[in-house]
């Protein structure tokens, strides 16, 4: 089969067009004929840096996927030839990515796509939708009218937290960089706009909650964030927080334990990485297209659109950090 392969990581690596083995599934797989991927701030580590558990060179890279089952293995239930599919199932060491023609896929991580959503528009889910429902139904449990902030309202995980915590029936509160910005947040549900580059934390704090602090804070986007986070709680608040950089492991947790806050840190990639809990990502993916198809969930897909053959393009308009929401590839023809 053809794929998107890197021979090499680092700055200067290269997304590049091979012929490969086409891999069959074996026990408890599905192969999947991809349609579409997108990017994750993961994807383009794994090709900028070598983290330890990088795919095997030669690489196929990305583990958001949306195509049409091509083949069962055994033991497979669920899921028949021509069913259309999502999920976010490979792209790390152990795990060949979707920039390939066929993907294998531990069917434990794979859900029928939504209906109403084109394979496109389903690539952008998976690691986002996971990711945010880990964070704020698993771990802060966010419940019917609390008050929730969620940094970073039109990124990628950040823009499902909004409307995940709008579907769960909370106040939503989102951080934007500017004007465009809160228009988008506003139309995925968010009823509070915090433009953090004119607000400092003890102001919005004081503008939306009296000073009480929010029930729960998402930080989306870690480093000097998460000290925001944790002024920005209440009393006995939850904050959930995705680790990004090593400057993020010396915050001073004062202001947790001057509020007794419970902080929560989040990685959708151990199931990928160690097979435990595989199955509910799968559960997660399953709920997410009800609320799609029920018109609670849409990706925010960057309006600059890439085939496969053009994925250095994309990785290079990720870096950019000029893109809004998802930035998705198609396969397009392989010819």
């Amino acid at each position: 089969m053809k794929a998107y392969i890197a021979r090499e990581y680092g700055a200067d690596a290269r997304l590049e067009l091979a012929e490969i083995e086409t891999t069959k599934p074996r026990e408890g797989e599905i192969l999947i004929a991809v349609k579409a991927t997108s990017i994750n701030p993961i994807d383009n580590k794994l090709l900028r840096h070598d983290l330890g558990f990088n795919p095997d060179l030669p690489a196929v890279l990305h583990g958001d996927v949306a195509g049409v089952v091509s083949a069962v293995g055994p033991g497979v239930q669920g899921f028949e030839i021509g069913d259309e599919v999502y999920a976010c199932a490979g792209g790390f060491k152990g795990t060949p990515g979707a920039l390939a023609e066929f993907m294998p896929a531990d069917a434990r991580l794979v859900a029928h796509k939504p209906k109403s959503l084109s394979f496109a528009e389903a690539a952008a889910l998976p690691l986002v939708v996971i990711t945010a429902w880990e964070s704020l139904i698993d771990s802060a449990k966010i419940q019917p009218g609390e008050h929730v902030l969620v940094h970073g309202g039109t990124g990628g995980v950040g823009h499902v937290g909004v409307q995940l915590a709008k579907a769960k029936g909370t106040r939503v509160a989102a951080t934007v960089s500017s004007d465009d910005k809160a228009e988008i947040a506003r139309s995925l549900g968010a009823d509070d706009i915090i433009n953090y580059r004119e607000e400092s934390v003890e102001q919005y704090v004081q503008r939306l909650t009296d000073g009480r602090g929010f029930d729960a804070v998402y930080d989306t986007v870690s480093g000097p964030i998460f000290d925001q986070s944790l002024k920005a709680t209440r009393k006995w608040g939850r904050i959930v927080t995705v680790f990004t950089g090593t400057d993020s492991t010396t915050q001073d947790l004062i202001n947790a334990f001057i509020n007794a806050a419970t902080v929560h840190t989040q990685n959708m990639s151990i199931p990928l990485l160690t097979g435990e809990g595989r199955e509910h990502h799968g559960e997660i993916l399953r709920e997410a297209a009800e609320l799609a198809d029920a018109g609670k969930l849409k990706p925010l897909i960057d309006p600059t659109r890439f085939t496969f053959a053009q994925a250095n393009e994309a990785h290079a308009l990720f870096e950019s950090k000029k893109h809004v929401g998802k930035i998705v590839l198609e396969a397009g023809e392989w010819g």
